[in-house]
């Protein structure tokens, strides 16, 4: 099967599946962190599977530059406590799963000790799937804003977007697989990696594999 065209992916706190699925398939791998930093996007914000349905979780954060700060510079704000608030929802949603016990640690670590800047907190994170999901990926991060795109698909725009909508690219349905509430509720697509490994955990591969973006 022949890989999809260069993609360019949102810096984004443990993304969806979508993302992830762009990760397995694309040729080549760019993650913009120039841009203007959006509110109430993947960049900070994540959604899981609880007992009551999805949760968005976000991160809290510090712009030194005001509305034109870039994502790079965005700083995670400290005053709260937001990553113990955080890791709680994590367990209370999947310490029952097949593979929370095998994976925790590598996640509370980062939960626990959470770097000054929201990008490296990100990447951090991505690079820690991406290592348990064992997909061989490589990506580059921008060096300036892209304000033109070429030769490359551009999602910045359409990973967990403020305003949903279809789009060229997107994939027409996951798989369900058995989530930890399957039993009391239907399941819950495109949710954030973190709910993928959690629940396949080796398998995670295989099902992204089976996801292919634009078919």
């Amino acid at each position: 099967m022949t890989a999809l065209p260069p993609v360019l992916l949102p810096a984004a706190c443990l993304p969806d599946t979508e993302y992830f699925c762009w990760l397995a398939h694309a040729s080549a791998v760019t993650i913009e962190i120039h841009e203007t930093f959006p509110k109430q996007t993947c960049r900070n914000r994540y959604r899981i599977a609880t007992s009551n349905g999805p949760q968005i979780l976000s991160v809290p954060v510090n712009k030194p530059l005001g509305n034109h700060t870039p994502t790079a510079a965005v700083r995670i704000d400290r005053k709260s406590n937001w990553n113990i608030i955080h890791w709680r929802a994590l367990e209370s949603a999947y310490n029952k799963s097949p593979y929370f016990l095998y994976y925790r640690d590598h996640f509370e670590t980062l939960f626990m000790h959470p770097p000054a800047l929201l990008t490296d907190f990100n990447l951090r994170l991505l690079e820690t799937c991406i290592s348990l999901i064992r997909i061989p990926c490589t990506f580059k991060l921008t060096e300036n804003y892209i304000h033109e795109p070429e030769d490359i698909v551009d999602m910045r725009l359409n990973i967990m977007p403020k305003r949903p909508g279809p789009h060229q690219w997107s994939i027409s349905g996951f798989e369900p697989y058995i989530q930890v509430f399957s039993e009391k509720q239907a399941f819950i697509s495109n949710l954030s990696i973190i709910d993928l490994i959690f629940n396949l955990g080796p398998e995670s591969a295989d099902y992204l594999k089976k996801h292919r973006p634009g078919i």
